[in-house]
């Protein structure tokens, strides 16, 4: 989990790597629960977290054009 000060200073060619990095680790979060071995239940909060910070920054770079 990274902060979002931390997303601003990377470049979105690595917030979209983390992004689909993230995606992907949300996915296999959904088919463990689906096959009924879940271990790390609050991974799924931090997970969508995340995403959303990593969204935010991605939205404010493109609406300043940096």
């Amino acid at each position: 989990m990274a902060t979002a000060t931390e997303y601003r200073n990377m470049s979105e060619v690595d917030l979209n790597k983390e992004l689909i990095d993230l995606r992907r680790e949300q996915f296999n979060l959904r088919m463990q629960q689906g096959a009924g071995n879940m271990p790390k239940v609050h991974r799924f909060g931090v997970v969508r977290k995340d995403i959303a910070r990593i969204k935010t920054v991605l939205n404010e770079k493109i609406e300043t054009g940096s």
